[in-house]
């Protein structure tokens, strides 16, 4: 399963990493790196059954406030 992920991945370099190099789109290629190593990681925890966190519980606690604020406004 690793084997399989690790494919995957390169895969995925394998196509965007050139054009972005060669249209010198330095930020879009740092954001790129960033997610690419955080699903790289997640991915591996998850072939290798690591305890994670899970995501969604983040983002419910990011949204949670919105969510209320525009309830008030909008009742």
């Amino acid at each position: 399963m690793i084997i399989l992920v690790s494919l995957v991945f390169v895969g995925i370099i394998a196509i965007e990493a050139p054009r972005l190099i060669k249209n010198r789109m330095w930020r879009e290629m740092g954001a790129f790196s960033v997610l690419l190593v955080v699903g790289l990681v997640y991915s591996f925890g998850l072939a290798l059954s690591w305890p994670l966190p899970n995501p969604v519980k983040l983002l419910r606690t990011v949204f949670l406030p919105v969510t209320r604020y525009l309830e008030l406004l909008l009742t």
